[in-house]
């Protein structure tokens, strides 16, 4: 990561890089409006990190739920087949 060893990212650049959302600007402001949870627990930092196994509850603008497992964290923002790759998402009930 930027030549860094690190084992975590910012909150709004994994949402960014797992297309999330279409801007990093939009992603911090998805964190700042306190509809994410890390690991159960709310954030509204964009700069919370996250890691490799955290449980990511992302309540969108549209009212749609999604819970996803962070599987790989990205130095880019690639394209979406790759962006499927850094999470697994969770079906409801599990």
């Amino acid at each position: 990561m930027s030549g860094e060893d690190r084992d975590w990212q910012r909150l709004d650049k994994f949402l960014w890089h797992a297309r999330v959302m279409r801007q990093r600007a939009d992603c911090a402001r998805l964190a700042q409006g306190g509809l994410l949870r890390i690991n159960r627990q709310p954030t509204d930092k964009p700069h919370a990190k996250v890691r490799i196994g955290d449980i990511l509850t992302v309540a969108t603008l549209s009212g749609e739920i999604r819970v996803m497992e962070v599987l790989a964290l990205a130095d880019r923002r690639g394209p979406a087949e790759v962006a499927r790759t850094l999470y697994r998402l969770i079906p409801e009930g599990e």
